[in-house]
């Protein structure tokens, strides 16, 4: 599976973007978000399961992101509001092999990522 961020951009503090990951077929997994700051390790944004029943984020993103998925467009969204400074990062898409109930937050659990999209907040 080949995955395709895009939507990354520059906004002002306080704007919003929404990011878009388009798989190369259909996936029926989890999907996650990770980003990865200058100078910083990855981290996880938020990620859904395969059946959108189970949704996750971390806590500096809770109220602010909200990610969704639509499998008729092999697609995951991270749609971003209120954005802080302190969210500029390259941010990644994943998906897994397989399907879990659960939403995983370690790096190793997911087995496909796309390049990345640029997200820069200005203050």
């Amino acid at each position: 599976v080949q995955l395709q961020a895009s939507g990354g951009g520059l906004v002002q503090a306080g704007g919003t973007l929404r990011l878009s990951c388009v798989a190369s077929k259909r996936s029926i997994s989890n999907y996650a978000w990770f980003r990865q700051a200058p100078g910083k390790a990855r981290e996880f944004v938020g990620g859904i399961n395969w059946n959108e029943s189970n949704v996750n984020y971390a806590d500096s993103v809770k109220g602010r992101f909200t990610i969704s998925r639509d499998d008729n467009k092999n697609s995951v969204f991270l749609q971003m509001n209120s954005l802080k400074p302190e969210d500029t990062a390259v941010y990644y898409c994943a998906t897994k092999r397989g399907m879990l109930s659960t939403v995983p937050k370690e790096i190793q659990n997911y087995d496909y990522w796309g390049l990345g999209t640029l997200v820069t907040v200005s203050s």
